[in-house]
């Protein structure tokens, strides 16, 4: 299960979504050769991941922010960024850019404190934007829990796009990151779980404000669970000619 867009077009260029997601990639290109230098590579996630230990022995705090702007491959910066491309849009549409940029940043830390919290002996480097992602998606559930949001289902052979609520592909992503805490030791490195959950948790609480703002419950009442934008509608399209019948 793979959210690959919503039907939610924001009503203004989300200039900071947009600036967020340039910074990760301008970061992630411009470190790629520090792949074939295991050495440089050791330096600079201690110079720039967050590593818990660290944080115990009272320094290495600026990782709280850097790491957000860090991934460890193509894959990980590529989904990172297909989930704030689709879910970040309407909460800076909502909150304002100033709003956005200090919320994004707010749950990023947030994240990062969870995670350390779960681990906070680890000497595991924790790089990549999940947590403060998370945050956005924990905002987009308290805003708008009845946007649609394709997602792409595959089962082995079989390739299926199905338009859900939000809140239903939110709800079973982040009882995944509860399951895989669960199961996972941060010890070990793999997925930061604990940092993904934690960063939802505390994206939907800073969001509560703007909720709040826009009319809580009557806000929910006013515009249905959905963005105040009049919703996008996609049309499948098939290169197959038809054949008529003689």
């Amino acid at each position: 299960m793979f959210p690959i867009r919503d039907h939610n077009p924001s009503s203004r260029v989300p200039i900071v979504t947009y600036a967020i997601m340039l910074a990760n990639i301008l970061v992630f290109v411009s470190t790629w050769h520090l792949a074939a230098s295991p050495r440089e590579l050791v330096q600079f996630y201690a110079d720039y991941a967050l590593v818990p230990q660290f944080l115990s022995n009272g320094h290495g705090f600026t990782g709280l922010v850097t790491s957000m702007f860090v991934h460890g491959g193509l894959a990980h910066l590529a989904g990172n960024m297909l989930f704030l491309f689709i879910f970040g849009d309407n909460l800076e549409d909502e909150m304002g850019h100033v709003g956005f940029a200090l919320f994004y940043l707010a749950a990023g830390i947030g994240a990062g404190l969870v995670h350390y919290l779960s681990a906070p002996g680890s000497l595991v480097p924790t790089v990549g934007a999940s947590g403060a992602i998370a945050g956005v998606m924990g905002g987009y559930l308290l805003l708008f829990p009845k946007a649609r949001v394709d997602i792409l289902i595959i089962l082995i052979i079989i390739f299926k796009v199905v338009p859900v609520p939000a809140w239903l592909m939110l709800a079973l992503w982040f009882g995944m990151q509860i399951i895989g805490g669960w199961g996972a030791s941060p010890d070990e490195g793999g997925v930061a779980y604990w940092a993904h959950a934690g960063g939802f948790v505390v994206g939907a609480i800073l969001a509560v404000p703007t909720w709040l703002r826009l009319g809580g419950p009557r806000y929910w009442s006013r515009h249905h669970g959905l963005p105040p934008h009049p919703p996008a509608e996609f049309q499948s399209v098939t290169r197959i000619p038809r054949i008529p019948r003689r």
